[in-house]
């Protein structure tokens, strides 16, 4: 009898652990026939990629039709992909580093910016098969043609490339001897280069036979690099994003049997063909100031976000300026705790957490991420300066206040107040020019500011002097008649 129940209990604990293991093994299954990434695209009707437009032929800013515009092969392949999904196409441009934080977060469903899968980044994310295979090359300032021929010849040389590009991995990796310089836009290290900051770029083939053709003071030789060889220049993609993957395959093989490849970078080249040669006449090149609207959009949405944050951050800061005075030491404890983190972070850094690590949770615009950003900042100063202010009041006057029936809120109103005012109203005009021009941080995620105009002016124009010195008279009205306001506002309360 013992027998029997031993080998029904047995048979009970074998039975159990084979349908564990086969709930298991369905669930396994399930789980990989549910990724939903293509449906997810085709419902919401949009596919959205995102670039670094400073990259010919991949993708750069074009005028067309008096209309700027992201052109490139890679922008091509997109809009094939988009059709053959059957959905429109949405591009986002942004600093090549932050394009796969970009990606991680939801932000985008895919990278466009002829980008190499080296094994790094499929640790974080799925590529496409290769579309393209290109050389690593060298370029340098056609006077220095006789002076360097190899990547051996720049030891004790300043180099640039890209932030978190392949480029800068091979920098590091074979010109030890160089001191590498990475900044975040193309179009700035060839600015470095041509003024001498730099000594050489390390850039993709097609990126520098693109700039070097347009611009008779640079050349450009292959480089070299023993690690240049990749997997191609694919598609990124989320990981586990299989049937996007999938589709996007399907596209790339039509594009190699129909090797539509040449006829893109044919279509693109009549685009880099328009741009200005070093032996133009600056009649023949035009003014600078025939990019007026660039610097137009980016002037407004500058002013937009500053206004916008500067309401937002006074009311934020008023606030946690009367609770750090308040008798509630919870309260009081976490405004201080919020204060003194964000007066101890940098806002770059606040920027990107806020478009990248909240907008993980919630798909936040750029736009709308930089003005929080900007405002959750300027309120941890707005309160401290508000609260100074405040206390710079003697306290004999609020007891005075006090003494003639008036209670603590209707003496904080007409008597503290009015005279904090004239202590504040200085250094709160100084934070809010500040805004102004820090505002300039939010073209890290894409918002179209003064700056981000004025980098793609750069690409447009080919050109590296004049649109940095229209931005920076154009940040200087802006600056000075907000002074000059404050200051007569501050002038009627003296002599109030």
């Amino acid at each position: 009898m013992k027998n029997k129940k031993g080998l029904l209990m047995l048979f009970y604990i074998l039975t159990m652990f084979l349908s564990l293991g086969l709930n298991a093994s369905s669930a396994h299954a399930e789980e990989v026939v549910s990724d939903s990434s293509l449906e997810e695209i085709k419902e919401k009707g949009v596919l959205v990629i995102g670039t670094s437009a400073d990259f010919p032929p991949y993708e750069f800013h074009a005028t067309i039709d008096g209309k700027d515009t992201i052109v490139g092969m890679d922008i091509e392949i997109a809009k094939k992909i988009a059709e053959d999904i059957g959905v429109e196409l949405e591009i986002k441009d942004m600093q090549f580093d932050s394009l796969i934080p970009a990606l991680e977060t939801n932000n985008i469903d895919m990278i466009l910016a002829g980008m190499s899968a080296t094994k790094e980044r499929q640790v974080s994310v799925d590529f496409s098969d290769p579309y393209y295979f290109a050389t690593q090359n060298i370029v340098i300032r056609a006077e220095d043609e006789e002076l360097y021929a190899s990547k051996k010849d720049f030891s004790g040389k300043v180099i640039g490339a890209q932030m978190g590009s392949l480029q800068e991995t091979l920098a590091k990796s074979e010109m030890t001897d160089s001191e590498l310089i990475t900044l975040g836009q193309t179009t700035e290290l060839l600015l470095s280069l041509k003024t001498g900051k730099l000594d050489a770029v390390v850039m993709e083939g097609p990126n520098a036979l693109a700039f070097t053709g347009n611009d008779e003071s640079l050349i450009t030789f292959e480089g070299g690099f023993e690690g240049g060889e990749t997997d191609g220049t694919a598609i990124a993609m989320r990981k586990g994003a299989d049937t996007l993957v999938a589709a996007v395959n399907e596209s790339l093989a039509e594009i190699k049997e129909q090797d539509l490849i040449p006829g893109y970078l044919a279509e693109i080249g009549k685009h880099l063909e328009t741009a200005p040669t070093e032996g133009e006449t600056e009649a023949e090149k035009g003014s600078i100031l025939d990019y007026w609207s660039y610097f137009l959009e980016g002037t407004g949405n500058t002013i937009f976000i500053s206004v916008v944050s500067v309401l937002f951050g006074s009311l934020i800061g008023g606030l946690l300026a009367l609770i750090r005075i308040g008798d509630n030491k919870f309260l009081r404890f976490f405004a201080t705790a919020y204060v003194e983190f964000v007066r101890g972070t940098p806002m770059l850094i606040q920027v990107m957490f806020i478009y990248f690590a909240v907008g993980y949770l919630i798909n936040i615009p750029a736009l709308l991420a930089g003005i929080i950003a900007v405002s959750l900042n300027s309120g941890a100063y707005v309160c401290e300066i508000i609260r100074s202010g405040l206390a710079s009041v003697p306290k004999g006057q609020i007891e005075a206040a006090r003494s003639l029936g008036m209670s603590k809120k209707t003496a904080m109103r007409h008597i503290i107040f009015p005279q904090a005012l004239k202590n504040i109203w200085p250094a709160l005009g100084s934070e809010f020019v500040t805004i102004i021009k820090e505002s300039s941080i939010v073209s890290v995620i894409g918002v179209s500011e003064l700056i981000f105009q004025t980098r793609v002016v750069t690409s447009v124009s080919y050109r590296g002097i004049a649109p940095l010195a229209v931005s920076m008279v154009i940040y200087f009205i802006l600056t000075f008649s907000l002074t000059k306001l404050l200051n007569y506002y501050e002038g009627k309360m003296a002599h109030d």
